[in-house]
């Protein structure tokens, strides 16, 4: 990123994947506004971020969205960088997804994603500079099972984004996604009580379910995603557009 300051939004910003994210742009001096539903969370990670603020926050909500950003562009705080970090996961095999799940699935991973996405698009465009940077999973790239929901979403994040893309081609907005493969988050965690839960397995054994899948035989870092992040949001990465780049330790070639 060059050295003027931007304003960075982070949505989901208030733990894993998007605070490490948060961590690296304060680091760099730009301000950060962390979005996210749990007002105490992400109080709690601004404290100890400087030149952060707070916006509780839920993407799903499209009038919540609308005013949000509103109040952003009434305070000169719209986003020079967004990024689309909130998201969710529950797996269970096809068959016993209720109508309700599949929509809250995609509400929160795709849905969320293009409510923030529209909101600063404009804004981008007059501007003549802006980084949308969505943080979909190599679930985007490939299938797992008992993910139909979750995968559907993410692969609709990676379409998206690679559309909107050649929309903005030529405006100084650029549109990129980052696909990590299973990270070391509150999500997985969720996901190996899950295993544990349904099969009786012990917690490393249910781990290993999961982290059979990087060559590397480990989990994605947090920080190992907010680098790939960075970079995209960088000056110099202004000809990465409409990519889908996977941070998995070589899952996905």
């Amino acid at each position: 990123m060059a050295d003027k300051q931007h304003v960075v939004l982070i949505t989901g910003g208030g733990s894993g994947i998007g605070l490490a994210t948060a961590r690296q742009f304060a680091n760099a001096g730009h301000k950060i506004i962390l979005a996210g539903r749990s007002k105490s969370r992400l109080e709690a990670a601004t404290n100890h971020l400087p030149g952060s603020t707070a916006l509780p926050l839920d993407v799903t909500d499209e009038a919540a969205v609308t005013v949000a950003f509103e109040n952003l562009d009434s305070q000169n705080m719209m986003p020079d960088v967004l990024i689309n970090n909130a998201g969710a996961a529950k797996t269970a095999p096809l068959h016993r997804i209720s109508l309700d799940d599949w929509r809250a699935a995609l509400d929160v991973n795709l849905t969320g994603v293009f409510l923030c996405t529209r909101a600063v698009v404009p804004h981008m465009k007059k501007a003549g500079f802006g980084r949308i940077i969505t943080v979909a999973s190599t679930a985007g790239l490939k299938g797992y099972a008992y993910t139909s929901a979750y995968t559907a979403a993410k692969h609709g994040v990676v379409g998206m984004t690679r559309a909107l893309a050649l929309e903005l081609a030529g405006s100084g907005v650029t549109v990129n996604a980052v696909c990590p493969g299973f990270t070391d988050t509150d999500i997985v965690r969720a996901s190996v009580s899950n295993i544990v839960e349904k099969t009786g397995r012990g917690a490393d054994e249910a781990l290993k379910e999961l982290t059979k899948h990087n060559p590397e035989g480990r989990l994605i870092r947090p920080e190992e995603v907010a680098d790939t992040i960075y970079w995209l949001a960088r000056a110099g990465a202004a000809a990465m557009n409409g990519q889908a780049i996977a941070v998995a330790g070589g899952e996905v070639m």
